[in-house]
């Protein structure tokens, strides 16, 4: 399927990077990383510290994971990186076979290189979705910058503009499904929207493989420890 520049229009998000750019560095992209707070959800915390998330953006994210396993014939590396420690966080890892978690990220470039390290991967490899302040020094590095639009902080958002941190900024917020926005903005840029929601849909051989593929991931957890990052 050819790019149709009017399907492009469906999206009410800021194309801080022109599309047809966007396209050519997901080429390149093997690996997903995703922030957790502000980008499953809107950041606010229940009185035990969990977050929440939304199958909604869970159905997208397998959907980009399956796009990228169509094109490289293998699954991408997938990870969230998050400054906090949230039960929810792990879990949801686990159940979709991500392959690593890292908690305690306050300096998440420490997190990023061990990413790299671990999986063989250059930072221009890495799609990053994320929101906020933390999340720059990974920003800067990676090939695709996918940001999460609050409209309570215009000025960190007009930072990252003027910084080139960022290549797209999401139409919706995390509460409200940005990560599937994404998911299905990707899609679209791969050429292979419809091609993913058939095989989807019909649970064809291909879709059927990497699912036993994914469903084989174990996810290891990481957490911070001085300047280092130990696995737990």
């Amino acid at each position: 399927m050819i790019l149709n520049p009017e399907s492009i229009n469906l999206f009410k998000g800021d194309f801080i990077t022109d599309f047809s750019a966007i396209k050519n560095k997901l080429r390149n992209i093997k690996a997903f990383i995703f922030d957790w707070d502000g980008v499953f959800n809107n950041g606010q915390k229940n009185n035990e510290g969990h977050s929440t998330f939304s199958e909604i953006d869970s159905m997208g994210i397998n959907l980009i994971r399956f796009n990228s396993y169509l094109f490289q014939q293998k699954l991408p590396i997938t990870a969230i990186i998050t400054g906090e420690k949230n039960e929810l966080a792990f879990s949801f890892a686990k159940r979709e076979n991500f392959n690593a978690i890292y908690s305690k990220a306050k300096n998440k470039e420490t997190a990023l290189l061990h990413f790299c390290k671990t999986h063989q991967l250059t930072p221009a490899e890495i799609m990053f979705v994320y929101d906020d302040i933390l999340d720059f020094s990974v920003a800067k590095l990676v090939g695709v910058r996918m940001m999460v639009q609050h409209t309570a902080n215009p000025l960190t958002i007009d930072y990252a503009k003027r910084n080139r941190l960022v290549d797209y900024i999401t139409y919706h917020d995390g509460n409200n499904n940005a990560l599937r926005e994404i998911s299905e903005l990707v899609m679209l840029l791969s050429n292979n929207f419809q091609k993913v929601v058939e095989m989807r849909t019909k649970y064809s051989p291909e879709y059927t493989k990497y699912i036993t593929t994914k469903s084989d991931t174990p996810t290891l957890s990481y957490t911070a420890d001085g300047e280092a990052m130990v696995q737990i």
